[in-house]
């Protein structure tokens, strides 16, 4: 006789356990159109630096494939930190999302107190690009290869500064392990982001940046700046005459500027599934596949799951970096 008593607690379970789930889900209503209205994506940097360079080619595809604009919203401070911080805190109904990258996995080892969490406060929906990094110098100010540089640096220590996008930033810890690994010793001088710094560099008022190649391709390609070494084992695609840092001889400065695509914690999942498919539907056409080429980035094909443990490799990694360097902010 225990049959039916068994059925009608599992019915009883199952009825509660929908019941339930109908009182969790009222606090955002999911959109079944979304998107049905347009949808602001958070960029926590100035426009003209290397977020931007992804941004706008991904939103101006998102428009055609959905009929809806994606409003790209720069705002720029704290090393990338401000935008994030406002971004954790909007409302979770996929009409805002967040474009981070490498500089926030490099923040909780840096900054001491953070107002958001970017692995409790956000779910991580897509990996858009990945970029070298590239020292780049103003070729007024430093003549020559790579080679003459690294001596022209360390027989006057101190006389070079470097520019990044904020302290904390990728930038800025890239000149940190550049300067850990050559030994030299270049002043560090952030701005308010790669376009500020970028500007900078070109006019002549710093002497290089370790800048990512999404922001630095097109003056590179202008001649405003020149490219002396690309970071890590292998020629960059764009740029085939940029010698990589291996053959240089130094194989460990293996130093990569990514951007990723992030929602609000709480955004209902079949949103979540909608924008990763708008995603991999805009990566397949040309026009994006035409300006990461240009940039010299690699679209990763990533699931969720594994851009989110991505994620999380790469703040470990920056912690070890950031303690072997000794990098504070300035």
């Amino acid at each position: 006789m225990t049959h039916p008593h068994h059925s009608a607690t599992r019915r009883d379970v199952l009825r509660w356990g929908s019941a339930g789930l109908a009182v969790a889900s009222l606090g955002v209503q999911a959109d079944p159109n979304w998107p049905s209205k347009p949808v602001t994506m958070i960029v926590p940097f100035p426009a003209g630096g290397g977020t931007d360079a992804f941004a706008r080619p991904f939103s101006a595809q998102f428009a055609k494939q959905t009929g809806k604009t994606l409003v790209i919203d720069n705002r720029g401070g704290a090393g990338g930190n401000l935008g994030a911080g406002i971004a954790a805190k909007a409302a979770p109904d996929g009409y805002t999302l967040f474009m981070g990258g490498v500089h926030h996995s490099i923040a909780p080892s840096m900054y001491p107190k953070l107002d958001y969490d970017l692995e409790r406060d956000f779910v991580p929906l897509a990996l858009l690009a990945v970029v070298p990094q590239v020292l780049v110098v103003n070729p007024k100010k430093i003549q020559g290869d790579f080679k003459s540089f690294l001596d022209q640096v360390r027989k006057n220590p101190a006389k070079f500064n470097y520019g990044s996008a904020g302290g904390g930033t990728s930038h800025h810890l890239a000149g940190e392990l550049f300067k850990l690994q050559t030994k030299t010793f270049i002043t560090h001088i952030p701005y308010r982001g790669a376009g500020p710094a970028l500007q900078d560099l070109i006019a002549g008022n710093v002497d290089m940046m370790f800048d990512g190649l999404g922001s630095s391709a097109q003056h590179i390609k202008g001649g405003r700046i020149k490219a002396l070494m690309v970071s890590g084992n292998k020629r960059n695609a764009a740029f085939p005459d940029v010698p990589c840092a291996a053959e240089l001889g130094f194989p460990d400065y293996t130093v990569t500027t990514w951007y990723g695509l992030w929602a609000p914690k709480g955004t209902p999942a079949d949103v979540q599934a909608r924008v990763v498919e708008e995603v991999k539907k805009a990566s397949a056409g040309e026009e994006l596949k035409a300006a990461w080429a240009l940039n010299g980035a690699d679209f990763p094909h990533l699931s969720s799951a594994q851009f989110g443990g991505f994620v999380n490799g790469e703040i470990k990694r920056w912690a070890a970096v950031v303690k072997a360097s000794g990098a504070k902010l300035d």
